[in-house]
């Protein structure tokens, strides 16, 4: 073994041991999610003529065809089983695994625990190597585990392999992402939100491409989540497809090690700038927008070009129905405005996910302060608890809310161009602001965390995903009303927003106001750091 990689093996099983549960849990819970998709799907269509019925509706509505993607086989229980899965469930191993590098890679250099540990014989390599390495096996088990999970529910073990690989390949690539990310920059939370911009960037990519007609276009070439799907598990079962993830990542492993090579350890590729002689803040709220302000614009030009996007393909929409019976069924409906909100509507809907991301990230700005010896400074001066805790979680709040706006102004002005229709602009407007009092639930849930239990506020994320995963999987999977309604983001309304949903969103702001005055209770009572 060369120098760079001495103490890879304790390294590790360091990693390993650190995250005894939490990889446990990913890797059960989404062969899981899979397996239970799969039997209850099989129950739901038994008959051929069925499951065509339901591939064509799928692939005639847009919302579907740009969340989800194409049913490349109608007649594959396997293909109607996996349509929400094969995409989505990608993407949130992707991300999974994108923050698994992270969080033993830069989140260790961060703070200096990397550069303790480097006290004895730990090659520079090391610990980058053994994140990727617990990534892949992590990625790989899902796999192997889904596999047995959907062969064991009823579909064809071929295809099940197929669409088992297909998830650890993307998992693996997103992983290399992850350690390009953590080489660029000294922080983090920033590595986490560009490679989270990444993923949200690669989706976009594959929806817009799935949306042409004849599908996919070039664009869903571009994004590995698109790989995925043009694997076509249970539908043709393409394996040379598996090439380009592997080609890239190995293509992002060597940037990452080439980049780690050239940078000093707790560096990132560019270094910090100094600050100017003189300073300018003027008061804890304002050192709050220096630390989270950049972040924010960067989120919001993404969420901009990305709404911007959307909403210029609403013109298309209508192209989707291809069969003559969909269209004169659309046409007793409502007609094609039924599908123009039905596509931007769960647009609105995914992306107030993502802003409610967006939320922990800026939230999650508490514990770091803490952890890493910045807060106690701070407390040490006039500035009280609750004053300095307020300073980031309304950046938070404000940001989020700012978010939704310009998302909405931005999908409306593109929706109102293509469709030739002003009054967009409004819809769309009040339906993504619509999606606020849902994240700022979430966003509390952090601050709930921060106070009471602070080593466990990274759980917020996995809160989030379980919410999201509730409302894609939880009619499917037969669940309760009672446990769907757990879920703050259930309670959003879709396009158009009436009268109807007033009291559901004064009840989720009451909710995140209650949240947030018990996490600054908690704050106030206990120690720091904890």
């Amino acid at each position: 073994m060369p120098d760079t990689q001495a103490g890879l093996g304790t390294m590790l099983r360091l990693a390993a041991r650190r995250d005894r549960i939490l990889v446990p849990a990913w890797v059960l819970g989404m062969a899981g999610m899979a397996g239970l998709s799969a039997a209850a799907t099989v129950d739901l269509y038994p008959t051929e003529e069925q499951r065509l019925v339901a591939a064509e509706a799928i692939n005639s509505s847009a919302a579907i065809v740009a969340l989800y993607g194409r049913v490349y086989d109608p007649q594959s229980i396997g293909a109607l089983s996996m349509i929400k899965l094969t995409a989505f469930g990608a993407a949130i191993i992707g991300i999974v695994m994108l923050f698994l590098v992270i969080r033993h890679t830069r989140a260790e250099e961060e703070p200096g625990r990397l550069e303790l540990l480097s006290g004895g014989r730990l090659g520079r390599d090391a610990p980058l190597t053994a994140a990727l390495l617990l990534a892949a096996i992590a990625s790989v088990s899902i796999g192997v585990l889904t596999t047995i999970a959907n062969t064991a529910s009823g579909l064809p073990f071929v295809g099940s392999l197929a669409f088992g690989a297909g998830w650890a390949a993307t998992g693996i690539v997103y992983a290399s992402v992850g350690a390009v990310v953590a080489q660029l920059t000294t922080n983090a939370r920033t590595a986490r939100g560009i490679g989270l911009l990444v993923i949200a960037v690669t989706y976009g990519l594959r929806a817009v491409g799935d949306l042409a007609e004849p599908g996919p276009s070039w664009l869903s070439w571009l994004s590995p989540i698109g790989w995925n799907q043009q694997l076509r598990a249970y539908a043709g079962d393409r394996w040379s497809v598996l090439l380009l993830p592997l080609l890239v990542t190995a293509v992002l492993m060597a940037v990452a090690y080439r980049l780690r090579a050239a940078r000093d350890l707790g560096a990132g590729l560019r270094a910090d700038r100094r600050g100017p002689a003189r300073g300018a803040l003027s008061g804890i709220g304002s050192l709050a927008w220096r630390l989270q302000g950049r972040s924010l614009i960067a989120w919001a030009t993404a969420f901009v070009v990305f709404g911007a996007l959307l909403g210029s393909l609403a013109s298309t929409v209508d192209d989707l129905i291809t069969s003559e019976e969909m269209r004169e069924l659309f046409d007793k409906i409502g007609g094609s405005g039924i599908l123009v909100d039905g596509f931007l509507g769960a647009e609105v809907a995914i992306i107030g996910a993502i802003a409610a991301a967006y939320g922990i990230s800026a939230a999650e700005r508490l514990r770091s302060e803490e952890v890493e010896g910045r807060l106690e400074p701070l407390l040490a001066t006039s500035t009280t608890r609750t004053r300095w805790a307020l300073s980031h979680y309304v950046i938070a709040w404000c940001g989020v809310a700012a978010l939704m706006l310009l998302v909405g102004l931005a999908l409306g002005a593109a929706a109102a161009q293509s469709l030739g229709d002003t009054g967009q602009i409004s819809r769309i407007v009040v339906a993504g602001l619509a999606q606020v009092p849902a994240a700022w639930v979430v966003t509390s849930l952090v601050l709930l965390l921060f106070g009471w239990v602070p080593r466990a506020s990274g759980l917020a994320w996995g809160l989030l995903v379980a919410f999201v995963a509730l409302g894609e999987f939880g009619s499917l999977w037969g669940a309760p009303g009672w446990l769907m309604g757990l879920s703050p983001l259930h309670w959003s309304p879709r396009l158009p927003v009436t009268g109807d949903a007033v009291v559901p969103l004064a009840s989720l702001l009451l909710i995140a106001v209650a949240l947030s005055l018990v996490g600054l209770a908690g704050w106030r009572r206990r120690d720091t750091p904890v």
